[in-house]
């Protein structure tokens, strides 16, 4: 239906087209043929007609072509574009109206045409130029929110996408590496801090036992550090599930509400989060992430701090707290060594490292 619909409109568009143009040069004598002129004219856009109608299919599968590429081009193209875009249309279109309003309209053929053509290239230029310079007129017009990094004075803002939230846990908030991992800005979005969990901290915070008492008033700590530090988000959120009692279901339910992602460092509610299609960040895989790769053969100094559980054993600890056993390094407690890997073990607590000292070498 839409290839006969095409056709038909290149078919009647081949019969105008010809038409005027044979009558044009019939009017200003320029085809000497004036008493043949009700035969011509019809000839006329009958052969137009014919011509339209003739080249009208590969028009057609142009235009299809042409027009696939532009959905799948809407398609990966963001609503904040998308919008940007349209407004910078209609301007440039606005615009062209304006500007053809001097140009004559007598002009043989083609003057009707040309107006049309200067409005669309304008549009076209100003829909460009509009998308090239989206974050410079959003920023112009505070059409979007933007956050303000009191470090280095820079605005942030987020075009084309919208960063999810990020929920964080008790668990994570009293271990306190969330801080730092703020602080450098690797962690994008708004902190979100659930009413129920600031409860369970407040809760740990007052308890009898000083061990909890501790980590309750630790937690609490690094939440007013964090909103404090600068280019970091803090929001508590005051929303609470009364149907359910347990905090990590509240968690899981909230972070699908806000459409967000959970942080945590807590290994069962990271397998509950998965399961229910809650996105993860879990601060335990990052630390083993980051961490140095060591190879077997690679030399270091370490200080043995204790004796190890088998015979003649020593341990020792790299500046991130990865454990490295000392093979005949009991003897060497409290002095830096130099040691030479030997094998190096993943578990799901962390990594260990094997090593064992340097043949008759000390490490100054």
């Amino acid at each position: 239906m839409y290839r006969l619909i095409l056709r038909l409109v290149f078919t009647f568009m081949g019969a105008g087209i010809l038409h005027q143009a044979t009558a044009y040069l019939l009017r200003e004598g320029l085809w000497q043929a004036a008493s043949t002129n009700g035969r011509i004219l019809p000839a006329a856009s009958v052969v137009g007609a014919i011509i339209g109608f003739a080249i009208g299919p590969r028009v057609a599968t142009r235009l299809e072509q042409l027009m696939s590429r532009f959905i799948s081009s809407l398609n990966r193209t963001s609503p904040y574009e998308l919008i940007i875009g349209a407004i910078g249309l209609v301007v440039g279109l606005l615009i062209g109206i304006l500007a053809t309003i001097p140009i004559p309209r007598h002009i043989p053929i083609i003057g009707e045409y040309v107006p049309l053509i200067v409005t669309l290239s304008m549009g076209y230029v100003a829909m460009a130029v509009a998308l090239k310079k989206k974050e410079e007129l959003l920023y112009l017009f505070n059409i979007f929110p933007r956050s303000v990094d009191k470090h280095t004075g820079r605005e942030r803002r987020f075009f084309g996408h919208k960063v999810p939230p990020k929920i964080l846990d008790t668990s994570v908030i009293i271990d306190g590496r969330i801080a730092d991992i703020c602080r450098s800005q690797f962690l994008e979005g708004t902190l979100v801090v659930p009413a129920f969990v600031l409860e369970e901290l407040q809760h740990i915070a007052d308890s009898s036992d000083v061990l909890k008492r501790n980590r309750g008033r630790r937690g609490l700590d690094i939440l007013n550090k964090m909103q404090k530090e600068p280019g970091v988000t803090v929001k508590i959120d005051d929303r609470d599930f009364d149907d359910i009692a347990e905090v990590d279901t509240k968690l899981v339910r909230l972070a699908k509400h806000l459409s967000g992602k959970v942080v945590t460092n807590d290994y069962n509610l990271n397998k509950v989060a998965e399961l229910q299609g809650v996105p993860v960040l879990n601060i335990n895989e990052l630390a083993n992430a980051v961490k140095p790769v060591v190879l077997p053969g690679e030399e270091m100094v370490v200080h043995v701090i204790k004796d190890g559980k088998e015979q003649g054993q020593g341990v020792a600890y790299l500046d991130d707290g990865t454990m490295i056993v000392v093979d005949g390094g009991r003897k060497y407690i409290g002095e830096d060594i130099g040691v030479m890997v030997t094998s190096v073990l993943q578990t799901a607590a962390g990594r260990m490292i094997f090593a064992k000292p340097k043949a008759m070498e000390r490490a100054l």
